[in-house]
């Protein structure tokens, strides 16, 4: 390990802070524009399915180079890649600040999306790093913190941004934050770098975006192409061919991006299953809700964003304490399992709201919401850094954090896509004039400025594309709930368990059971 000539354990006390801002300014990025969505579509004219693409562009960026990002750390240095990741994320902010139309506005976020990718790996990187061991499970429990909360953070700031200027404050601040903690790494973090890295495997980083380009591009595109056309039929096919050449690649590599040998690990598959699934159904819920509370119920940026508060006070809590405890005490299948059927049933409250909703019915949503993503989300991220060995511990990072940003790619793609879907087939533009009802078919925020009696009948169809989204989200959910317990009801064979573990990392035919209790 190579660091700063102070020594490795050198403990830098503003070395916390300075990758916690790094991070916080990246993770609050995926969720914060969503505030900003409905506005962004009365000033840039943007369908929903380029609103879709303005959000997803990040979080599929992201996803897509996070392992790649993770290993041009690790090779090249740590405190050069949060620096090179900081200047690519604050530049891609400035331009997508200035933008007029949505496609600009879509390839600066994909932009900013490469700058996370360098930045969110190497911030935990710097923290196993830089502290001792004696202080370093402290810090990463600060570090998870702050990648829970930002979310929430991100949408309150831009929430409140717009109440008092456009949507373009909220990529002024994203540019703010991000010289702010470029000048505090530069400052106080030490460089780091592993002198043994493996080679970049910059073939599988390519078939990795292919891959999950087409398929999320086919998915978004899907409600105007139609679900069962030619396009959208050959477009997902050739994402599962791509995928399946990545895993057949990654397979051949001495040293994979990801080696897939190791979702043969039951505790491992089940963690990345849940952690992706649960940010499918947040992001996702995230991206419609807001939409919702604006345009349908009329709702300010700001009260929007604070409608969603309960959420995480409930969140908090229970993935701090209650879910270790319970965890602990009845072992993690049951807690995660738990964790994902309250997750279900709030989707499933989500699915009834309409035009005449009150607030006590998303109430009554968000608190089992926050519950059950808290009581999932601690037991899975163990269950995925538990079943590896300590030397493989940055690799059941990257592959949480992977998780974290597919999932909620996929969220804002596939849900974004049913919505639209159900509002376009359920949207009744009889009375319009042709060029009217195309433009009222787009997006709810341009068919309310077609008059009273479009902008009523676009928050119905909107409201019905609402409860089809949910009502999806709820039977994934579900599933997931039934796939994760039967990946954890393993035969008890506790002896044999580390053995058929060593036997995968080391490209073994063992197939292993779960580390821990599977109750």
């Amino acid at each position: 390990m190579k660091t700063t000539d102070e020594g490795p354990g050198t403990v830098h006390r503003a070395v916390l802070p300075a990758v916690m801002l790094s991070l916080a300014t990246v993770v609050s990025a995926v969720a914060s524009l969503n505030t900003a969505v409905p506005s962004i579509a009365r000033d840039t004219h943007a369908g929903l399915t380029e609103l879709a693409w303005i959000i997803d562009a990040y979080a599929l960026a992201f996803a897509a180079l996070l392992l790649l990002g993770g290993a041009i750390g690790d090779r090249y240095g740590r405190r050069r890649a949060l620096a090179t990741g900081l200047v690519v994320f604050a530049a891609g902010s400035a331009a997508a600040a200035l933008a007029s139309d949505p496609g600009w506005l879509i390839a600066m976020r994909a932009v900013l999306g490469v700058g996370a990718a360098l930045v969110m790996p190497a911030t935990l990187s710097t923290i196993t790093s830089t502290f001792p061991a004696a202080q370093r499970t402290r810090a990463v429990g600060a570090w998870a913190g702050v990648a829970g909360a930002s979310a929430i953070f991100g949408l309150l700031v831009s929430g409140t941004l717009l109440e008092a200027w456009s949507w373009r404050s909220v990529f002024w601040m994203n540019v703010v934050l991000a010289v702010i903690a470029l000048v505090a790494t530069l400052a106080v973090v030490p460089e780091s770098a592993d002198p043994d890295a493996p080679r970049l495997d910059l073939a599988g980083a390519v078939i990795t975006v292919a891959g999950l380009g087409a398929g999320v591009y086919s998915i978004i595109e899907a409600p105007t192409e139609g679900w069962g056309s030619a396009r959208t039929l050959l477009g997902l096919a050739a994402a599962l061919v791509i995928l399946a050449g990545f895993v057949l690649w990654e397979l051949k590599r001495p040293n994979p991006l990801l080696d897939p040998r190791l979702f043969r690990i039951r505790a491992f598959s089940a963690g990345a299953l849940t952690i992706t699934l649960q940010f499918f159904g947040f992001f996702g819920f995230v991206f419609i809700i807001l939409q919702y509370l604006q345009l349908v119920k009329g709702h300010s940026a700001l009260v929007g964003a604070l409608s969603l508060v309960p959420m995480a006070l409930t969140m908090m809590p229970f993935a701090r304490g209650v879910a270790p405890r319970l965890a602990a005490k009845l072992g993690p299948r049951r807690v995660i399992t738990a964790g994902l059927v309250l997750v279900a049933v709030a989707m499933v409250i989500f699915s009834l709201l309409d035009e005449q909703s009150t607030y006590w019915l998303l109430l009554a949503g968000l608190i089992p919401f926050g519950a059950g993503m808290g009581l999932a989300m601690t037991p899975s991220t163990a269950s995925i850094t538990d079943a590896l060995p300590p030397e493989k511990q940055g690799v059941g990072s990257a592959m949480n954090d992977l998780a974290r940003e597919l999932g909620g790619a996929l969220g804002i793609a596939v849900l974004g896509s049913i919505l639209q879907s159900a509002y376009r087939a359920n949207l009744d533009v009889g009375n319009l004039p042709g060029p009217a009802a195309e433009q009222a078919k787009t997006s709810l925020a341009v068919a309310m400025r077609l008059g009273p009696q479009a902008a009523d009948q676009a928050r119905a169809a909107f409201s019905d594309g609402v409860q089809s989204a949910f009502l999806t989200a709820s039977v994934a959910l579900a599933v997931t709930a039934v796939v994760v317990a039967a990946l954890y009801r393993a035969p008890r064979h506790s002896a044999a368990e580390p053995a058929g573990r060593d036997a995968v990392l080391q490209g073994g035919k063992t197939a292993p059971t779960p580390t821990g209790d599977s109750r």
